[in-house]
């Protein structure tokens, strides 16, 4: 994926954009700075705080169209192995996942000594650590140990959901090979269910088949820009998420369907490849999902600290969002280096959860005792 993004700089672009947003969301929603600006800047907080969470929707897309870009609408020899793609995934996603959560641990425990709020995790449980481990904490209703921490179970679940329908027919081709066609008909009714039926409700909002109406338009619109009448496709595409806004308007669909547009319109125009944009913007796509699993630790502590010494001044706690920001970033530079782009052995990647669950339940019992 990461190969995939840094030839595709108007994805570059996308990532970087939604990366920022989520941590200024995160900021605004849980405060306590956010608290303390809100009545100087009322309109941007609330915007962050409302609005800027439908970023993610943004990197639900991205994901898609980037998953299209290995995997054609027919299969392909790739998937003959689909547990060891989803075991490949799932070390990917859950390496440096496994070593945030220990640092949110750690953030939460620091941040507890200096304020009191809302976003300070309690010490976890050895089950809540396990459950996030295995990517099943919503499903268990366990609470989350950081903020965002339930999109890493989302995109594992979209993953497996489309490798599942693209293997599926491949596999059973062999004795009925017009079952081939059946491959990018899932994924297009799968992608129909969830944008008319599963993401209206929110039932539903913890498995992927909500989520599926963002990663299929990605899937869809990668494929429908490399077929003969890419126009016609992508316009067919964008009329039915239209379809699906009329029936139930989402903003997170309607920015979804931006973000398919504009990944169409740059595949079929050309300028996927050839946006320009600043080298940072670049570096910052990059280290995206770094950023993503520490921001919300390193933010705890810039609110903890400026909190404790600034409570009620907002333009010191403003200038302390930004601050926040740009430790998120560099905060995120130093983990890409040093733990996600880590060239860790086969096996040591699948004991780094297991090393981070027995950590975190030792350090929850240790501040236990020293608490009693």
């Amino acid at each position: 994926m990461r190969r995939e993004a840094s030839r595709l700089p108007a994805v570059d672009a996308l990532k970087a954009l939604a990366c920022v947003l989520i941590v200024l969301h995160h900021l605004a929603f849980y405060g306590p700075m956010a608290d303390v600006v809100r009545p100087l800047m009322p309109a941007t907080i609330e915007f962050l705080d409302e609005y800027a969470r439908m970023a993610v929707q943004i990197f639900l897309v991205v994901s898609g169209f980037l998953f299209a870009s290995k995997f054609g609408p027919f299969g392909s020899a790739a998937i003959a192995a689909p547990l060891n793609l989803l075991l490949q995934r799932y070390t990917r996603l859950v390496v440096p996942y496994s070593a945030a959560l220990l640092l949110a641990i750690a953030c939460s425990a620091i941040a507890g000594m200096w304020m009191d709020h809302r976003s300070i995790s309690e010490a976890p449980s050895l089950g809540q650590l396990l459950a996030h481990v295995l990517l099943l904490h919503d499903l268990l209703d366990q609470d989350a140990l950081s903020a965002g921490v339930w999109y890493v179970a989302i995109d594992f679940q979209l993953f497996a959901l489309a490798i599942l329908l693209l293997w599926l027919p491949s596999r059973l081709s062999g004795r009925v090979p017009a079952l081939r066609l059946l491959a990018p008909a899932l994924i297009v009714g799968m992608t129909l269910a969830s944008l008319f039926g599963f993401n209206r409700n929110s039932l539903w909002d913890e498995t992927a088949l909500y989520f599926f109406g963002a990663f299929g338009l990605g899937i869809l619109v990668a494929w429908a820009s490399r077929q003969p009448r890419a126009g016609l496709w992508i316009g067919l595409l964008t009329l039915v998420a239209v379809a699906a806004l009329a029936v139930d308007f989402r903003g997170r669909i309607a920015v979804a369907t931006s973000t398919m547009l504009f990944l169409g319109l740059a595949s079929r125009y050309g300028f996927l490849h050839t946006l320009p944009v600043p080298a940072a913007l670049s570096r910052l796509s990059r280290i995206s999902y770094s950023v993503f699993l520490v921001h919300f630790p390193l933010c705890l502590l810039v609110n903890a600290v400026v909190t404790g010494f600034f409570p009620v001044n907002p333009v010191i706690n403003g200038l302390g969002m930004l601050v926040a920001v740009g430790i998120s970033i560099a905060g995120g530079a130093l983990f890409y280096r040093h733990v996600e782009s880590y060239p860790f052995p086969r096996l040591a990647r699948l004991l780094v959860p297991a090393g981070v669950v027995a950590s975190g339940w030792l350090a929850a019992l240790a501040a236990a005792n020293l608490g009693g």
